[in-house]
């Protein structure tokens, strides 16, 4: 499986950006994806994922900003994110695993996109 992220950007706090993450290669093996993002000197950590019926789960510090969906034929899934603050600055990853959330979420799976840099100014 083959990630492709996009739409990162600069932006004030308090707006909106919409990140892509397309699927291709293996994609029969998807159920879950997700987004992690990694701040300057920080450690990657996951922001939400989404299985293949529509469950999500999202980090409390998202939690009620973020969205997560997809578009299973498209192969993508999506992070809107609204009232963007600056310490949501990062780069964001998308990221999944055949092997299911479990895995996802422990962040050891082997199946990540390029990161895209978010950047939000005060």
């Amino acid at each position: 499986v083959q990630l492709q992220a996009s739409g990162g950007g600069l932006v004030q706090a308090g707006g909106s950006l919409r990140l892509s993450c397309a699927a291709s290669g293996n994609i029969f093996s998807i159920n879950v994806m997700g987004w992690y993002r990694q701040p300057p000197g920080k450690v990657r950590e996951l922001v939400a994922d989404i299985t293949s019926g529509g469950g999500t789960n999202y980090a409390d510090s998202v939690k009620g900003r973020f969205s997560i969906s997809r578009d299973s034929a498209k192969n993508t899934v999506y992070l809107q994110m609204n009232t963007l603050k600056p310490e949501d600055t990062a780069v964001y990853y998308c990221a999944t695993d055949p092997r299911g959330c479990i895995v996802l979420r422990s962040g050891t799976t082997d199946y990540w996109g390029q990161g895209t840099q978010v950047t939000v100014s005060s």
